[in-house]
């Protein structure tokens, strides 16, 4: 799994002109899954991001998690974040996974989110054409990808 967290003041997401989402004070997460990726990808990505150390603490120091601020989390897939620019000038996708593998798993992710936080996330919708709209705060904007755990 390859995410892309944003610490954000608010984020929402819309379809088709109507608002499906929206948070405040949080993180929007952006979610590309691989035909490599398994529940342990999920487990140990939604694990990494509810306790990132990114919001300030009373003294200004990135201290505090997304859990310890009481944030709320906005989670988008995107199979762009498996993009290869290697070749040309257009992207190439084969990396990023079909709808009945990255499914389930977005699914799950999104379910471990809400275990580990408490709080049920916001989501765009899978396969959706959607616009994003956030302030990110800071800016803070952190990617992480589950296959370079080491």
């Amino acid at each position: 799994m390859r995410i892309v967290v944003q610490r954000v003041s608010h984020a929402s997401v819309s379809i088709g002109g109507h608002m499906k989402s929206q948070i405040g004070n949080g993180l929007l997460i952006l979610v590309g899954i691989e035909d490599a990726d398994d529940e342990n990808d999920v487990e140990w990505i939604s694990k990494k991001i509810v306790n990132l150390r990114i919001f300030d603490d009373e003294n200004g120091v990135m201290n505090l998690s997304v859990k310890d601020v009481d944030g709320e989390i906005l989670i988008v897939s995107q199979f762009t974040l498996f993009a290869s620019t290697k070749k040309g000038n257009r992207p190439s996708y084969i990396r990023a996974s079909k709808h009945e593998h990255a499914i389930p798993l977005y699914e799950s992710f999104c379910r471990k989110v809400a275990e580990e936080t408490g709080k049920i996330p916001a989501t765009g919708e899978f396969g959706a054409d959607m616009q994003i709209e956030l302030l990110n705060n800071g800016p803070v904007t952190i990617c992480i990808d589950s296959k370079n755990k080491e």
